[in-house]
């Protein structure tokens, strides 16, 4: 299987957004799990909420088109009871396999006054095709609570738009997080002029592929390299 972080620039145009990201998932083989950066359809538009949950349904339909024998994960704007969230949805064969709402808003960024917070609850490891998946979004890397719900995992997702000022902290606590949990990380990042960056696939023992020049950053997910640094590491994982 091939771990794929999309490192793309989002527009003010929802649509050229939603086309640039199809065209780069129809050129990822079959059999790959596809991260994109946090809402990287729309951004923050807090000034389109309304707008940019509308075309979410759109795009949300059409993304899970494209999920045949891959498995798709991004956020969304997305309004339920009156209430704007910043949702998780991943992919797989045509099917919604696991949503979750983003839980620890970022009060720098002003998502407190736009978003709600999801639930504690949804934090947790999903399987497809015998791999166990978790997602922690953004900000979320930042608490210690949270690690502990994605503990065990083989795969964790982290999709972000986190600001450039604090690169190394994204690429710092990206990395942590793998060698922790002893599993693979896919570090998503915006590509936007403002963003960090820092986009990576990293191992189990802590080798970063990364290239911020890129917008595809890809390797292959290897069981057995886990399964070693698992045994010969014993950390009750």
């Amino acid at each position: 299987m091939k771990l794929i972080a999309l490192q793309i620039k989002t527009s003010n145009n929802f649509q050229e957004n939603l086309d640039n990201l199809k065209e780069l998932i129809n050129s990822c083989e079959n059999n790959s799990l596809i991260l994109a950066p946090e809402l990287a359809l729309s951004g923050f538009s807090y000034d389109r909420m309304e707008e940019a949950s509308n075309f979410s349904l759109k795009a949300i339909d059409e993304i899970n088109e494209l999920s045949i024998d891959k498995i798709i994960a991004l956020t969304f704007i997305t309004k339920k009871d009156g209430k704007f969230y910043n949702t998780l949805y991943i992919f797989h064969n045509q099917k919604i396999i696991h949503t979750q709402a983003k839980y620890k808003l970022f009060p720098l960024g002003d998502e407190l006054e736009y978003f709600s917070s999801g639930n504690f609850e949804d934090i947790k490891i999903i399987e497809i095709n015998g791999l166990k998946i978790a997602t922690l979004i953004c900000f979320e890397l930042r608490f210690p609570e949270l690690w502990e719900k994605v503990k065990g995992a083989d795969i964790i997702l982290n999709p972000a738009m986190w600001g450039l000022k604090r690169k190394d902290h994204y690429e710092s606590i990206s990395k942590a997080l793998a060698l922790v949990n002893q599993c693979f990380v896919i570090a998503c990042n915006s590509a936007d002029d403002n963003m960090a960056k820092g986009s990576a696939i990293i191992s189990p023992f802590g080798n970063v592929i990364k290239d911020d020049l890129k917008t595809k950053i890809e390797s292959k997910f290897d069981f057995e390299e886990m399964k070693k640094v698992r045994k010969y590491i014993n950390i009750g994982l």
